[in-house]
């Protein structure tokens, strides 16, 4: 076996050189060492967690409570709710809804945003209904200060 085929089988072997170093066929040359790889996290980051006046939102486990009570929602529905919790007394129209939640550019009917509104206000119910606040002819907000008329 001759010199350069014993360079390229401890190579392979060890699975460390460059293709570059294969060619150049220098047994004087040493082996460069692979980097250190970062240990991994022991646990992934978690999603939020919002809590507003009896109303928690999980991100991680997509699960809504209302003073301790499971809410069955919707996919949209969690997803509507999810982001307006997130971003808090933010205005957001019925088009940039669309395409933030939907993720959908707004064809001409919007009122679809309405309709999930209403169903997500009707199953917060009464004492907590109020926290997503209508801003007339412009869209909706989740407003922990509004309350209860």
């Amino acid at each position: 076996m001759t010199l350069r085929h014993r360079l390229v089988h401890r190579v392979y072997r060890d699975r460390v050189a460059t293709a570059a170093e294969l060619r150049r066929g220098d047994p004087a040359r040493p082996v460069p060492r692979p980097p250190a790889i970062a240990p991994r996290a022991a646990e992934p980051p978690r999603a939020p967690v919002h809590r507003v006046r009896g109303l928690v939102v999980d991100c991680d486990s997509r699960s809504v409570e209302v003073d301790g009570r499971q809410l069955e929602l919707t996919c949209m529905e969690f997803e509507l709710l999810a982001h307006l919790v997130a971003n808090r007394r933010r205005v957001y129209s019925r088009p940039q809804l669309m395409e933030l939640v939907w993720q959908q550019t707004p064809v001409g009917y919007t009122r679809t945003v309405d309709v999930h509104i209403a169903r997500l206000r009707s199953k917060l119910g009464p004492g907590h209904r109020t926290l997503i606040r209508t801003v007339r002819q412009v869209g909706y907000a989740f407003d922990p200060a509004n309350r209860a008329r």
